[in-house]
């Protein structure tokens, strides 16, 4: 281990005691003090910005995540003052009892310590994950990707000038250096970091699962599909299914495949008309694919084959498959999604309940768009990350699921027999 990694990795440990000791009023007062250095450093900021986006062509589906604009970092600020105003997560009794034997014992809620998080290029991330993290009261270790370097490097800078004007360690929020053997490192460093959490894409996530010595959460791939049933409204279909598709394609709740019933693949132009604005790319299936040539551009229509399908796109692109029932539907989903989010659009009541029950996904829609996956529609204020796994946190994750519990036991003389 470089001594640049050691220096960091010890210098987070030793924050976390500090932190602890730190009131939520003041952690409260110091983002909103972050909030409005933001505003205050948006001119630095989109100059750092501009110097990761000059690197990256403007038509990689990534770009758009990378870019921040002056309405965007308002955006940040404002988020950041929403985090800072929610309760405190920390300190909750989440179980209280008195044994037989006089004792006291309670479950309270405490901070993980040190999280890790490994991503791409997103800088909007390093602001939601320092806001989380402080909220929460865990120190953060940040590896952000090389293509949003100059942008996070920026963020980092301000965050450490509000943490030392408010005369608490600077070492609450640290950024690894720009090479990927910071990425291993931090990986191995399991006498310092207590959980690693990735964003990014599924290969991304696949590496670190694989490379961790330390507890992953796994969050950010997400192949979502909507089904729509045969007893699905038409109008309501095609706009969820534009929405979900094209309102943000970079993004791991934006729609990849559109499975539809056989019995209304006649309805199928109707519900992919819109869909040529965006000159999304389509690969239909033999069926889809026979419905939509008279109708869709021919440019942007292919024929699938089964490497279409289980894809992440984030891009203009999305997959369709025709299904006889909702039985396949559903093993389609099972053998293809990544337990992120799936939609069914319908009016049939009983085969709702039957895809709630049976899809095996971290969020379930039903006549609604999978783009509302996301902390902050969801009234947490912001996220960390959408986990798509099972242990301990589901979905989108916030201030509630960056804490771990201990158990306080309280005697008054009581021994053990």
């Amino acid at each position: 281990m470089s001594s640049i990694e050691q220096n960091i990795f010890t210098s987070a440990g030793k924050a976390v005691n500090e932190l602890n000791l730190i009131d939520d009023n003041t952690i409260t007062h110091i983002l909103h003090a972050l909030a409005k250095e933001t505003e205050n450093s948006i001119s630095y900021i989109l100059s750092e910005n501009k110097k990761d986006t000059e690197r990256m062509s403007s038509t990689d589906p990534k770009f758009d995540r990378l870019l921040l604009t002056e309405e965007r970092l308002l955006d940040i600020a404002e988020d950041i003052r929403n985090v800072a105003d929610l309760p405190s997560p920390v300190g909750k009794k989440i179980l209280e009892k008195t044994l037989s034997n006089g004792l006291k014992i309670f479950k309270i809620t405490v901070p993980f310590g040190v999280i890790g998080i490994i991503y791409e290029a997103r800088p909007n991330v390093s602001f939601d994950v320092f806001s989380l993290c402080l909220k929460s009261g865990n120190v953060c270790i940040l590896k952000g990707g090389s293509d949003a370097y100059f942008s996070n490097t920026a963020i980092v800078t301000i965050i450490k000038k509000v943490l030392f004007h408010e005369g608490v360690s600077p070492n609450i929020c640290n950024l690894l250096p720009n090479d990927r053997s910071s990425t291993m490192q931090l990986l191995n460093a399991s006498n310092y970091v207590d959980l690693i959490i990735p964003r990014g894409s599924k290969e991304l996530i696949n590496f670190v699962r694989e490379n961790s010595k330390i507890p992953v959460i796994e969050t950010g791939a997400g192949v979502c599909h909507t089904y729509f049933h045969k007893d699905g409204d038409l109008k309501m279909g095609a706009n969820i299914i534009f929405n979900a598709k094209t309102r943000k394609v970079s993004v791991c709740n934006s729609l990849d495949c559109l499975l539809i019933d056989k019995e209304r693949i006649q309805d199928l132009p109707d519900l992919c008309k819109k869909l040529e604005e965006k000159k999304v790319i389509l690969y239909a299936d033999e069926l889809a694919y026979n419905q939509l040539v008279d109708f869709y551009p021919s440019e942007l229509l292919q024929k699938s084959t089964l490497t279409n399908y289980g894809v992440e796109f984030l891009d203009y692109k999305m997959a369709i498959k025709t299904v006889n029932s909702i039985n396949e539907a559903i093993e389609h989903i099972a053998e293809h999604g990544s337990k992120h989010s799936e939609a069914i659009i319908s009016e049939n009541k009983t085969c709702i309940k039957i895809f709630e029950k049976l899809v095996d996904a971290a969020c379930i829609y039903v006549n609604t768009s999978t783009a509302f996956t996301d902390g902050s529609q969801f009234g947490m204020g912001a996220e960390i990350g959408i986990s798509t796994q099972k242990m301990h946190a589901r979905g989108p994750m916030a201030l509630d699921e960056l804490c771990s519990y201990k158990w306080i036991v309280k005697g008054n003389g009581q021994i053990r027999s």
